[in-house]
């Protein structure tokens, strides 16, 4: 005769489960955590130098002679 599935057997069988996912979860923070990081470190490099850039272009030359 089956055995009857007890509560114990169904927590059991959902706490593996939730292990395995909380597990991947923690994995994927972790790469996701750092790929932004980088990403944000690379914006503001972009940044800096086009707005660098930027400003040789606007900024006078202004040369002083002797006379």
């Amino acid at each position: 005769m089956t055995e009857k599935i007890t509560r114990d057997d169904l927590e059991a069988g959902i706490r593996q489960l939730q292990g395995g996912a909380k597990q991947k979860v923690v994995d994927k923070r972790k790469a996701l955590v750092t790929g932004v990081g980088i990403a944000a470190v690379v914006v503001l490099l972009l940044t800096f130098m086009l707005g660098k850039r930027a400003g040789n272009k606007r900024s006078a030359l202004i040369e002083i002679r002797r006379l």
